[in-house]
């Protein structure tokens, strides 16, 4: 019977958030940014082991999702209606949503580099602003609007298709815990700021400086201050 489904399903999603364990998980993850198996152990008071079999259990049910980068794998809440339902519940039981707090020192946490992209805050912002647009879709697809815009900004997109790897994909953020853009795109669209004189490179880390003219535009273009 589809009634009896659904009162079996509801019970055992809330089964996977009644337990403490995977609760202070879940609670912990309400702030939007990724966490590893090892962090959530610890906001967890679990050993990794225990965690990682509690993270399936939450993965199973649809309350977490992960993305595997390098030697990490990063959970997040698998999306809007997983983060209503557990704010609801905060609500409920009277508690405030959780902030985040970055340790990051702050010249590396604005920009700086990631491999051969651009990371920080100004990147994440960058990318969620091209999501928001529609110039990236979900599955990193770049819309002709987009293609359009970047290649004004003096972006050429055709060689960056061709390369020998990935055109376009999410790079977990380890600053911010949210993505930023890496790719081919990311790539070049890093190139084109260090050309443009909007971030400048610094000589003895991964830090990129940003110039008037880059503040200037990373408003203008992103909205971001």
């Amino acid at each position: 019977m589809p009634d009896d489904f659904a009162d079996t399903r509801l019970a055992s999603v809330a089964g996977a958030i009644a337990e403490p364990a995977r609760a202070r998980m879940l609670c912990c993850l309400m702030d939007g940014h990724a966490r590893t198996g090892t962090e959530l152990a610890v906001v967890a008071e679990v050993s990794p082991s225990t965690a990682s079999v509690h993270l399936a259990k939450l993965k199973d049910q649809q309350l977490v999702t992960v993305l595997a980068q390098g030697k990490h794998r990063y959970y997040t809440l698998a999306g809007g209606d997983v983060a209503n339902a557990l704010e609801a519940l905060m609500r409920v039981a009277g508690l405030p949503r959780p902030a985040f707090e970055p340790s990051t020192p702050d010249r590396l946490r604005r920009a700086r580099t990631c491999y051969d992209h651009m990371a920080g805050s100004i990147a994440v912002g960058m990318h969620d602003h091209m999501m928001r647009q529609g110039w990236l879709d979900a599955g990193y697809q770049l819309s002709e609007e987009g293609a359009a815009y970047l290649q004004q900004l003096g972006l050429d997109i055709a060689p960056l298709r061709k390369a020998r790897r990935r055109f376009a994909c999410a790079c977990v953020d380890w600053s911010e815990r949210r993505p930023h853009l890496g790719g081919a795109l990311g790539a070049g669209l890093l190139d084109l700021l260090i050309r443009n004189a909007w971030v400048e490179p610094d000589l003895d880390s991964r830090a990129l400086g940003i110039s008037r003219e880059g503040e200037r535009q990373f408003q203008r273009i992103f909205g971001l201050k």
